[in-house]
């Protein structure tokens, strides 16, 4: 493929408004322009999509695994390899594979192994999550409540460790096992601080944004609901303008009617953004696989533990979009924004991605008009063909 290409014929929707009869036109991986087709560049190669979508590719900040490897069992540049690869057949250009609450040696392996996938330039990769194990063990969901424990300052000198190494870095942390000072550390060294698998109340989570943390992890999961004396973790994040929250969008998590009113009720500029918290059932034919030594059972979209308890997501980021557009009755506009523009918005990536602007990168997904998928495209490479 030439340095200068443009994609001809499909409908592009850039992030913020939809074009027809124009051409997005790339030059050594980053995006040049939206233009008609007539004043493309003289040698500009070009390739039909005659009839398809053309979209910012999808943004996840929470994925476990995928292909039918989970993080937690191979923290390599190759296991983030294979995730990143078996979340692009379903229109996903950047990741954060995400380790749930583990040891502190297996942490310093993912670490590790993400320096490696950075080195290596894996395609998709973003950088990491570390889910835990900070957390709160009132809250745990499928988090091994014998891993979960405070932070202390090897934990915090190991994440410190990781300042400026990735495009973005995220740790879940819950207040009870966190102190808003070391909060504060993380945000200042530029990690994305996120509050989740906590029993918190308002002000205490109020406090722990002041702090420095921007986000809520998979909002109404493991957290304190919202309620009438006391608005919990769902409220702070909700009312807090500064914080931006995940959601789970597999009608299995949440309810669409809970989640339709969280849509109408938060305040800005944060927004809820689509997360998967998909586990390594993407992209294989695994009905089962180990989690911490216990088994996870797959069964009709669902993933648990034995005693029914959810595990992690089965689904894909394009099936979050459809079920958000569908299912939720969003525009198509804003269901795909919830999967590109505000998680990147939320990562702080904004500058290179989740928009389909002059000057960001070439990362884009090409979709039937009944929402299928055609290919997948990283960097002005495509990374996937339908």
């Amino acid at each position: 493929m030439n340095a200068r290409t443009a994609i001809t014929g499909a409908r592009i929707f850039d992030g913020l408004f939809w074009h027809d009869g124009q051409a997005l036109l790339l030059d050594g991986g980053v995006i040049t322009g939206i233009l008609p087709q007539s004043d493309l560049p003289a040698g500009t190669e070009t390739i039909a999509a005659d009839n398809q979508l053309l979209v910012p590719g999808f943004i996840d900040l929470q994925v476990n695994g995928g292909g039918g490897v989970m993080l937690n069992d191979r923290q390599d540049a190759d296991a983030i390899r294979t995730i990143c690869a078996a979340h692009a057949k379903f229109g996903t250009t950047a990741l954060l594979p995400t380790l749930i609450t583990d040891t502190f040696d297996i942490r310093a392996r993912a670490i590790a192994g993400g320096k490696q996938a950075k080195a290596e330039k894996v395609p998709g990769f973003l950088g990491l999550h570390l889910e835990g194990p900070h957390l709160s063990v009132a809250r745990k969901g499928a988090h091994d409540p014998a891993l979960i424990r405070p932070m202390d300052q090897a934990d915090l000198d190991a994440m410190l460790s990781c300042a400026g190494l990735f495009d973005a870095m995220m740790v879940t942390v819950a207040p009870e096992n966190t102190t808003e000072a070391q909060v504060k550390a993380l945000a200042d060294a530029g990690l994305l601080v996120s509050l989740g698998h906590t029993d918190a109340g308002y002000a205490t989570i109020a406090r722990y944004a002041a702090a420095g943390a921007r986000t809520v992890t998979h909002l109404f999961n493991a957290m304190s609901p919202l309620g009438h004396r006391e608005p919990g973790v769902v409220g702070a994040a909700l009312d807090i303008g500064s914080l931006h929250a995940g959601i789970i969008a597999d009608g299995f998590h949440v309810n669409p009617v809970s989640m339709g009113i969280a849509l109408r009720a938060k305040t800005g500029p944060g927004r809820i953004f689509i997360v998967t918290d998909a586990m390594s059932t993407i992209g294989s034919n695994q009905t089962s696989f180990l989690l911490n030594g216990r088994e996870i059972f797959r069964q009709g979209g669902r993933l648990t533990l034995a005693d029914g308890t959810l595990a992690g997501a089965d689904i894909d980021m394009l099936a979050s979009v459809r079920f958000a557009h569908e299912k939720l009755n969003l525009p198509l506009d804003e269901a795909l924004r919830m999967a590109s523009a505000y998680p990147a918005d939320a990562a702080g990536v904004a500058a290179r991605k989740g928009r389909l602007l002059p000057g960001l990168d070439a990362d884009f997904v090409l979709l039937t008009e009944s929402l299928g998928m055609a290919s997948t495209w990283i960097g002005g490479t495509r990374v996937f063909q339908a």
